[in-house]
């Protein structure tokens, strides 16, 4: 656990006494598969880290749509946001396998921040880039087809997720094909005939909950 914890933003600036510090002031959620640990609109004032498993951020539109935010995986941040402006979640995070998160209040990370500089400039870094990606997906939404939206999320997944088999990149997204549909802002039909083109040149190969990424270069220029 303690590898995983240090590729977090939040610890990465640490040295051992201090990570060993401040993960004693955290405490361990697990949840179940298709559990929830917080819904959109509750009061927030809590960051998590993933030590393991997989959850997903989504967001739900008026009529009942679902939008699928983000998937954060082992040593990867959320809900950091809610410590500068607490206030209600602006999505809810469910897990999409068994979990394990460490959560981490505002009393208890104050101190960290008024004494640690360094702490705090990690966590204005880990906003910056959050802001940055999310008009990066704004852009995309505007700009990129569907087919091209799809060849750069699985290509994203990959470089988190993905391990490298003589047979291609390996990915365990664990997402049905609606989740995946979610996450690029399409329909479900729309994203499988997507994915059906880039199996019939051989780009990848489908299978449950996963893919195997054989072509990363088509697809890298595919996404672009």
């Amino acid at each position: 656990m303690d590898d995983v914890l240090m590729r977090a933003p939040l610890f990465a600036v640490l040295d051992a006494e201090g990570a060993a510090a401040l993960k004693s002031s955290m405490e361990e959620t697990r949840l179940l598969k298709g559990d929830t640990l917080f819904s959109e609109g509750d009061a927030g004032d809590r960051l998590y880290v993933v030590t393991e498993g997989k959850i997903k951020l989504s967001h739900s539109s008026g009529d009942g749509r679902e939008t699928l935010l983000a998937v954060m995986g082992e040593g990867q941040m959320f809900g950091e946001l809610s410590l500068f402006d607490p206030g209600p979640r602006t999505a809810t995070a469910s897990a999409l396998t068994d979990v394990a998160v460490l959560g981490l209040g505002h009393q208890a990370l104050r101190p960290w921040l008024t004494g640690r500089p360094e702490v705090a400039e990690a966590l204005l870094q880990a906003l910056a880039r959050r802001l940055r990606r999310t008009n990066e997906t704004l852009s995309d939404l505007v700009f990129s087809d569907v087919p091209g939206r799809v060849a750069k999320a699985l290509l994203d997944l990959g470089e988190r997720f993905g391990h490298m088999e003589p047979d291609g990149l390996h990915v365990t997204h664990d997402m049905t094909q609606e989740e995946l549909a979610q996450l690029v802002g399409a329909s479900r039909e729309t994203v499988n005939k997507a994915l059906a083109d880039f199996v019939s040149r051989g780009w990848l190969r489908l299978e449950s909950r996963s893919v195997v990424l054989i072509d990363t270069e088509r697809l890298q220029r595919r996404a672009r």
